[in-house]
């Protein structure tokens, strides 16, 4: 697993041990930054269910000023934190342990919107059209804001508001879908 551009471009990242985290291949996070970026001029991003934190180091990387990664497993925290230091990202960097919607909840309570929202949880073991519809009843993303999900390929991944576009939705092999939602400007 490695960094695929930017500033910190070839440089390896540790995986969370053992079977419980599936690492976004670098194939798809490839594809995928083409469409969301490929670079970023500032901004802020969440990961949430961040594994190894892979994706928000991409983002990172690509040139979003801050990161906040989310999980609530012990050891991909402790992985977040190794690959964070270990890139020496400290001060573009929130870690947080706890779940996805206690996360959401904090991240309104403290007034945070963010210009990209990533979402790749376990695949079947989430309610995609709960979790859209959280973040959008706590207005979490900025005007032209953007929402990557990672899910299973035979989920269907839906926002049921008129004020979001869908960017691209595809499958990656057979088993990885990816749906990206960009908010509109009001």
């Amino acid at each position: 697993m490695r960094v695929i551009a930017g500033s910190y471009k070839g440089r390896k990242l540790k995986a969370v041990p053992g079977k419980t985290a599936r690492p976004t291949t670098d194939k798809v996070k490839e594809a995928v930054f083409q469409i969301l970026g490929p670079f970023f001029d500032q901004g802020v991003c969440l990961d949430l269910f961040a594994g190894s934190g892979a994706l928000g180091v991409e983002a990172l990387s690509r040139g979003m000023k801050k990161g906040i990664f989310v999980d609530k497993h012990p050891q991909a925290i402790h992985t977040i934190y190794d690959n964070i230091r270990m890139l020496q990202l400290e001060d573009n960097a929130e870690i947080f342990r706890t779940d996805a919607s206690r996360a959401l909840n904090s991240a309104a309570k403290r007034g945070l919107r963010f210009d990209l929202i990533l979402l790749d949880p376990p695949y079947n073991t989430m309610n995609y059209t709960k979790l859209l519809n959280d973040v959008i009843k706590r207005d979490l993303l900025d005007d032209h804001g953007m929402i990557f999900c990672e899910h299973d390929a035979n989920d269907h991944v839906a926002i049921h508001d008129d004020r979001y576009d869908i960017l691209k939705t595809g499958l990656y092999g057979e088993t990885t879908g990816v749906t990206i939602y960009q908010k509109k400007q009001e």
